[in-house]
């Protein structure tokens, strides 16, 4: 059965969006499992690091679900970078005329709003606790992880010369310590200065990835907890840059830009 789509990305974390209409069975199961992993595969699909499907919820209220499938199959709770495609997503297709919209996640509801110079800015909601900080090691090597949850998990490991990680070697295996109740996103965040954090990811489901926004939000919040930043700053990723914003106790606000690639219909 063909499928109508269009590929979208933030920063280089790229997705596969169902386009309106299609019809994709979302059922948990080993079929929906080789489906996403065929469309999301870089040499024989698509390419991506995962699908996303937006469901209507209350139109009139301009609620939507959005479902996030990771590139091996399982289903992400979260996923910041794709909230600010879906947005995009949303107004392209006539979905709705708003400029913000609630969005009904695995892990609640998140609130993105287009801006007027075409970059979107999500409240991501309260981080949340997770471990605390903990003690990991990958390949003889010890790291202090600062765990964070944007509703998702997130463990954060601040280093001296990003440039020097080892990043698919050590995330792969810090990924799946015994630790973690159901795996871990792994950030390596370098503290430039009091505005400006490096960061490098390895997404739980995905690898290595160019860019994640709740990976940079949870990176704020660890770096304002150990008192290495201040209220807000400029994640520097792979793919480009977001700015996160976090007063203490409320939401994190992440803000940057989303696109359409192209669109296309697969067999």
């Amino acid at each position: 059965m063909s499928l109508k789509f269009s590929k979208w990305t933030g920063l280089g974390n790229d997705f596969v969006l169902v386009e309106p209409g299609e019809s994709f069975d979302m059922t948990a199961g080993p079929d929906l499992e080789r489906r996403v992993i065929e469309l999301c595969d870089r040499r024989f699909g698509i390419g991506a690091d995962g699908v996303v499907v937006v469901t209507p919820v209350n139109v009139a209220n301009n609620e939507f679900e959005m479902r996030i499938f990771n590139a091996d199959g399982s289903e992400a709770a979260m996923c910041g970078n794709a909230t600010r495609c879906v947005a995009k997503f949303i107004r392209s297709r006539g979905l709705s005329l708003a400029m913000e919209f609630a969005l009904h996640t695995k892990s609640g509801i998140v609130k993105p709003a287009v801006l007027e110079d075409g970059r979107v800015c999500v409240n991501m909601g309260l981080p949340r606790q997770f471990l605390g900080t903990i003690k990991l090691t990958a390949d003889t090597f010890d790291f202090t992880g600062e765990t964070v949850s944007m509703g998702n998990p997130h463990t954060v490991i601040f280093v001296d010369d990003i440039e020097k990680i080892q990043l698919e070697k050590w995330g792969s295996i810090l990924e799946v310590d015994k630790i973690f109740p159901d795996r871990s996103n792994i950030e390596f965040a370098q503290v430039i200065d009091s505005n400006t954090i490096r960061m490098r990811v390895w997404e739980r489901g995905c690898g290595v990835t160019m860019a994640c926004g709740t990976g940079s939000c949870a990176t704020l919040v660890a770096a304002q907890r150990t008192g290495r930043i201040g209220l807000e700053a400029d994640v520097v990723l792979d793919g480009g840059t977001l700015h996160i914003k976090h007063e203490e106790g409320g939401p994190v606000f992440m803000t940057g830009p989303a696109k359409e690639v192209f669109r296309g219909e697969i067999v």
